[in-house]
């Protein structure tokens, strides 16, 4: 089994929507901190599991100096968004999503 790991920093603010009241319900934003892992039993035809520049790309064209809650179909937690990381890269099993220094939220694959 290969396993490749691609850490990637962006900007991007948003606002939550939660059923009490929070500081994280305005406007703010975080310089995230995004670590996708992903795993293959073999690999492709370029001798990659996935390429590491081609999922920073995917991740700056679509999440980077953003308004998360305007490009995102859900509420943009770091719960959620590692998630749809995960789900957007097919090799993906583990995505961390630090949003800072002392909170990440991980989603991995079973």
């Amino acid at each position: 089994m290969y396993t490749i790991r691609k850490r990637i920093e962006i900007s991007a603010a948003h606002s939550l929507k939660t059923t009490y009241e929070s500081q994280c319900n305005k406007l703010h934003g975080h310089n995230w901190i995004i670590t996708i892992s992903c795993r293959s039993k073999e690999l492709n035809e370029n001798g990659m599991v996935e390429d590491f520049t081609a999922i920073k790309s995917m991740l700056h064209r679509t999440l980077d100096h953003t308004y998360l809650n305007d490009v995102l179909p859900f509420n943009p937690t770091a719960e959620n968004i590692a998630k749809w990381i995960c789900d957007q890269i097919p090799t993906a099993f583990r995505v961390e999503v630090t949003e800072s220094e002392n909170n990440t939220a991980i989603y991995e694959e079973d």
